[in-house]
């Protein structure tokens, strides 16, 4: 099923953590690309993008750090936090998009929480990474097998754009995309 960008959010995790398998490289440095693609989501087709722990708006573009906002709940249980889950309710969001670190911790559990109590749960594999590489792929299987579906920033956004039915704004993200 498609997504409806007026329904769906994209909430990154921990955003701020500090390396994977021992390389010191940050996140903006890792996800850079797919990063700029954020206010895109926001400003043209209406997705918002939310972080959600460990967060420091410094690491990020200006443009990329002014198109997120920040909701300081705990990252590996957000969902147990009444303005978490209220900020879904109240605006009415079916579809979350997920990304941040690590993949094998508190995103696979926001994931799986996500779906239990009901939403359509999306992975950012461009915009998630984990602590260990090798432990990627048992994650993505993992999350399939509960209806959780892998996909990109790339894709989301495109997806977005056809839901919309806005020749000129499809044209537009074609243009802007990588």
């Amino acid at each position: 099923m498609l997504a409806d960008p007026r329904q769906s959010r994209v909430v990154l995790l921990n955003l701020a953590r500090g390396s994977t398998a021992g390389v010191a490289e940050r996140f903006p440095v890792r996800c850079g690309g797919s990063l700029t693609l954020l206010p895109v989501c926001h400003e043209i087709l209406g997705a918002k993008s939310i972080a959600v722990g460990e967060y420091l708006a410094d690491l990020l573009p200006v443009e990329v750090a002014a198109s997120i906002e920040h909701l300081k709940s705990d990252a590996l249980s957000p969902w147990r936090d009444p303005g978490f889950s209220a900020h879904f309710a109240e605006a009415d969001v079916g579809i979350i998009f997920l990304g941040g670190g690590f993949l094998e911790e508190e995103v696979l559990i926001a994931a799986l929480e996500g779906a239990k109590r009901g939403y359509e749960m999306r992975l950012l594999s461009d915009l998630a990474f984990a602590r260990r590489e090798t432990d990627r792929q048992l994650v993505v299987n993992r999350l399939a097998h509960h209806g959780i579906v892998t996909t990109t920033i790339r894709q989301a956004l495109f997806e977005w754009a056809v839901v919309l039915d806005d020749p000129a704004m499809t044209h537009r993200i074609r243009q802007l995309l990588p």
